[in-house]
């Protein structure tokens, strides 16, 4: 068993994933590769003491860079969990 420690790698703070933690209580996490939706819901609810009723993972492919001289690469990619609290449960960001 994976410690959940090392799934939840951050919580993206974006104007997008604030909003929806304001509205419908869904935080958005950058979790490990190979997690699963049960893996991040019972990391969420034993790192943060919540309960979870619904998590959303979505793959996101790396984007394509250039070099100067034309070379091609790629950023990682990553994968990221939204995970949905039952209402009144509360994640506190500071």
């Amino acid at each position: 068993m994976i410690s959940p420690d090392t799934i939840l790698k951050t919580l993206r703070l974006t104007e997008k994933s604030n909003r929806a933690s304001a509205e419908f209580g869904q935080y958005t996490f950058e979790v490990y590769p190979d997690s699963t939706k049960y893996t991040v819901r019972e990391a969420v609810e034993r790192t943060f003491g919540v309960t979870v009723t619904r998590v959303n993972i979505m793959n996101i492919k790396g984007k394509m860079t250039r070099s100067r001289r034309g070379g091609v690469g790629y950023k990682p990619g990553m994968k990221k969990a939204i995970v949905t609290l039952k209402e009144g449960d509360k994640i506190e960001i500071l």
